[in-house]
């Protein structure tokens, strides 16, 4: 399935609900609501509306949370809505609810709004290879011993088409063509072995970074600090594809700039798998459903690899086999107010 989460505008206010992708993406299906005709019509409860708020939540956390017994449930939602979607039959719900809206009238949020943790790691090696070339340092031995992270802001994270701020204290901002994991189970000291187990679903990643202040924050043996923290400067979305309908290790991944191809490259191209990272972070460590966990940026995924700077007013598409594209745009300076 390809989950979303989104926001819908009604007559009593914004409501965020989660949501699967169907016919070719153009159309979501509200999964708690569509839970609910499911059970309204097999009579089986008389508390389908309080019955379905506990198995699918509309909340993507608690989805997850909700493991094996949520997914079925939710793929039983999308299966039983499917025919009637083709047969063109009446989509409301036991009170008159729309469960089916077109792409276009929802707002896109990322797939989990607010992560419990982002974890950031550096997982392409020729990505590495290419920063060895431009400093003339070398790829630090440890690097090959251990899959190194930082951590990010969880409160920074925007979704599809959310316009981007471009930091007052930098003058070299960058995209970062990477995709990653939202952990989909609890669980510490994860062996490789049961890693995938612990795996919710994938979903695309644009890292925004400044790159002119990394420099600066590195080498005072900190960092990255002020060079990823910023509003709006993790970009997710537009959707999180669950484990049983992708293959992580060869994945198409490209970038576009205002239409034109900057980056390209293959997750095959992963020095660390997924698994061996959550096997390093989970030693005496607990990770929880909705962590997430970033895969780092492909060789030649930024424009810092490239020397090619995107501007303000720019669109940056980014595009992962399997999962969608990714679109946002630089605020231009009038923009650049916070969010509220």
């Amino acid at each position: 399935m390809k989950l979303v989460s989104f926001r819908v505008q009604t007559s009593l206010g914004d409501h965020v609900r989660i949501g699967a992708l169907v016919d070719d993406d153009a159309l979501v299906i509200d999964l708690n609501l569509a839970y609910t005709c499911l059970l309204y019509g097999q009579g089986r409860s008389g508390r389908p509306y309080e019955v379905a708020a506990a198995v699918i939540p509309p909340d993507m956390v608690q989805f997850l949370t909700g493991g094996e017994i949520s997914r079925e449930a939710a793929e039983s939602a999308v299966d039983f809505m499917r025919p009637k979607i083709a047969s063109e039959e009446p989509l409301s719900g036991p009170r008159g609810e729309v469960i089916v809206r077109r792409l276009d009238e929802v707002e896109l949020l990322a797939p989990v709004p607010q992560p419990n943790s982002i974890r950031d790691t550096l997982s392409f090696e020729d990505h590495m290879k290419n920063f060895e070339k431009r400093t003339g340092r070398p790829i630090p031995e440890l690097w090959y011993k251990m899959p190194v992270y930082y951590k990010g802001n969880p409160r920074s994270v925007v979704g599809h088409d959310a316009l981007i701020c471009w930091p007052s204290f930098t003058k070299k901002f960058d995209y970062e063509l990477e995709f990653g994991i939202y952990i989909g189970r609890e669980g510490r000291d994860i062996s490789e072995a049961d890693a995938h187990h612990y795996i919710g679903g994938y979903t695309i990643f644009n890292d925004f970074s400044a790159r002119d202040v990394i420099q600066e924050e590195v080498s005072v043996f900190l960092g990255p600090a002020k060079a990823k923290d910023m509003d709006t400067g993790n970009a997710m979305g537009p959707c999180l594809v669950t484990p049983d309908e992708i293959d992580p290790a060869d994945l198409n991944m490209l970038a576009r700039i205002n239409g034109e191809v900057w980056s390209q490259g293959n997750s095959a191209q992963m020095y660390w798998s997924f698994s061996k990272i959550i096997e390093h972070i989970s030693k005496s460590e607990t990770l929880y459903p909705g962590d997430f966990i970033g895969s780092g940026t492909v060789a030649n995924g930024c424009g810092d690899e490239l020397d090619r700077w995107i501007q303000p007013g720019d669109t940056v598409e980014l595009e992962v086999e399997g999962i969608g594209i990714l679109r946002n745009t630089i605020a231009k300076a009038e923009q650049r107010e916070a969010p509220t």
